[in-house]
């Protein structure tokens, strides 16, 4: 007697939603602040709630760089000075700790656009703005934020490759936003 075997059609992968959540992806720190806190600046004007946090660089000095708060404009240190000779990281945790209080409002107040200044070491390790941003992830908030080269394959991880990965140009970003919101001027 022949045996017969039946081959059960195997159901379709599940299809992996992508979030609304992108990264500006740059190999260089130099133009990207600018062009996220313009992007974010220029929905404002437009009408749209948009909040969070960018970089602004106050000076030469890597202490005079900070996290501004895009909706009440306060200042908070990213970086503090540790003196010569030191090799430790200079990141201000204590700033960072204060400035999320920016992404945690715009979670609460249902911002059409959530701004996290970067995506890097210390969201990649679990700290800096990665509860934040996770937060507004699993409500399905719009988040855009910046990474850099190095840090890539951590924001893909973070995002479970469902994360949008954009080239640093003001079309680009305005492409996706569209896509995310239905629209390009708020109603």
């Amino acid at each position: 007697m022949k045996k017969e075997t039946a081959i059960a059609a195997l159901p379709e992968p599940p299809t992996v939603m992508a979030i609304p959540a992108a990264a500006i992806v740059h190999a260089h720190h130099a133009s990207v602040d600018g062009l996220l806190a313009d992007f974010a600046f220029g929905l404002r004007k437009r009408g749209w709630r948009v909040c969070g946090i960018v970089q602004q660089h106050r000076g030469e000095a890597k202490e005079d760089t900070v996290l501004v708060d895009l909706d009440h404009g306060l200042s908070f240190p990213l970086f503090q000075k540790l003196g010569a000779g030191s090799t430790s990281c200079s990141v201000d945790p204590g700033g960072v700790a204060a400035a999320s209080i920016a992404l945690r409002r715009a979670l609460d107040e249902g911002a059409d656009l959530a701004i996290a200044n970067r995506f890097g070491a210390l969201e990649a390790a679990g700290g800096g703005f990665a509860a934040e941003m996770l937060a507004l992830m699993s409500e399905g908030r719009p988040l855009l934020t910046v990474v850099a080269d190095d840090w890539l394959r951590d924001w893909r991880w973070f995002t479970g490759g469902c994360g949008s990965e954009l080239p640093a140009s003001p079309p680009a970003l305005e492409e996706w936003f569209a896509g995310v919101v239905g629209a390009g001027e708020k109603r």
